[in-house]
Order: C-alpha cells, then sequence, then structure tokens
C-alpha cells in the first residue's frame, strides 16, 4: 500500500527534475557552452545555471572560444543597430524630402522668375559681358536652361557651353550627357578647362560629368540681370 501523499510524489519528481537539469548544465558548461546556450537549451533561468555550473573550470581554449563568441555577437549587434539607424535616418530624410516638395507646391510664371534670378545670384557670373551659369547639378542646368528660354528669349544660336573637367573622365561622354540634357548643340561647345587629376590622391569621383558652363554673349541682357538681382535684394 502506498502511503506516501501525492503532494509529496509530485514534490519528488520535481526535485527529481531540478537535478537532472543540473546535472545536464554542469555537463553542458564542462564541454564549453555559455551560460544563456544553457539556459536556451534547458530553458531554465540564467541564475539557476550560473549558481549550478559556478564550480566547472573551463579551459583556456573554451575560455577563448566563449570571448570570441561573444565578441561576434556584440559586433553582430552594432551591425545590426547600425543597420537600423541608417533606415530610420533614409525615412527620415525621404519623408522630410517629401513634405518639403509638397510645401514648395506647383510654381506659377511669378515664382520661377523669383527662384531663377535667386539661382543665378548664388551660381551665375555677375561681372564681364556675359551671361554666364556654372554647375555641376544637373538639375539646376535643366531649370537654368528653361528658365533661359522662358525670360531671356534669346535666339537658340546664342548658347554657350564649356566643360570643366578631371583628365581621368570621359570627356566625350560628358559633353554628349549635357548636350542632350540643354539642347544646346555639340558644334556650340567651346574649348573647356581639363583639370590634372593628382593621382598620388585618392579623390572620390561625384560628378563624373564634371561642371557645366552656359553663356550667352550678350552685355545688356547681363545688365538686366543685375537690375533683376538688385530688384529682388532691395525690395
Amino acid at each position: 500500500m502506498n502511503i506516501i501523499p501525492q503532494f509529496y510524489k509530485i514534490d519528488y519528481m520535481g526535485y527529481a527534475g531540478k537535478l537532472r537539469e543540473r546535472d545536464l548544465a554542469i555537463q553542458l558548461r564542462a564541454q564549453g557552452l555559455s551560460i544563456g546556450a544553457i539556459k536556451l537549451k534547458l530553458g531554465v533561468s540564467k541564475s539557476s545555471v550560473s549558481i549550478w555550473t559556478r564550480d566547472v573550470k573551463l579551459s583556456y581554449a573554451q575560455k577563448r572560444k566563449l570571448y570570441l563568441n561573444s565578441r561576434t555577437g556584440q559586433l553582430r549587434g552594432s551591425i545590426i543597430a547600425a543597420e537600423n539607424k541608417k533606415r530610420r535616418r533614409e525615412l527620415e530624410e525621404k519623408t522630410l524630402l517629401a513634405i518639403g516638395k509638397k510645401e514648395v507646391g506647383r510654381l506659377t510664371k511669378r515664382n520661377f522668375f523669383i527662384a531663377g534670378i535667386s539661382l543665378y545670384f548664388a551660381e551665375g557670373d555677375k561681372q564681364g559681358d556675359s551671361i554666364g551659369f556654372s554647375n555641376s547639378d544637373p538639375r539646376a542646368i535643366l531649370f537654368m536652361m528653361k528658365w533661359f528660354r522662358k525670360f531671356l528669349k534669346v535666339p537658340e544660336d546664342k548658347y554657350r557651353a564649356y566643360l570643366y573637367i578631371h583628365d581621368n573622365l570621359n570627356q566625350r561622354k560628358a559633353k554628349k550627357y549635357w548636350s542632350k540634357l540643354t539642347g544646346i548643340s555639340l558644334k556650340k561647345f567651346g574649348k573647356g578647362y581639363i583639370v590634372k587629376n593628382d593621382k598620388n590622391r585618392l579623390r572620390k569621383v561625384k560628378h563624373q560629368y564634371g561642371v557645366l558652363r552656359i553663356t550667352i554673349s550678350d552685355v545688356k541682357l547681363l545688365r538686366r540681370m543685375l537690375g533683376w538681382i538688385a530688384g529682388v535684394l532691395e525690395s
């Protein structure tokens, strides 16, 4: 006849299970597993594993392996954190860009006129006897070409283009690119300025098509442009 109460049986079985988990934890630790790995393998708390295995002595090789694994984990965590930060930044930039474009909206003729004057004031010639605008950004060049045609209304054959580019870049390809973008014939491209590339200096190529300079030889137009600039700045 079994006279052991039921609750004593449950406690005994639980205690026996803990003993098996402890013995297995000690064996795994002796094999060189980390506290965290044993915790996951046995499904017990980290503190329990630490207590059970605190007397297990690890070899130098085992300690080194655990250290390298922890460093790898830290590095992996740092990489993931950096990637997440980059994604958040890219999303924020994309969102702010969309907001900014929406705030500007569609330009009226008046807005377009003032915007072109402002851009010319920043990047155009204010001295000499010609209209001259230089930039490496295709968007700025295209914007000003549209602006010139709309407000200056000069004949197409008056436009001239000049390329400023490093000698390690493809000049012919660059000229074709700018000619297609601006609508200025390759025959209207003057002798450009070729910059000698310093081979001893590692240079990151940002502008593979160089810088384009557009000119219109007309001193009266330049004076008129300066008047528009003064009107914007002094209004």
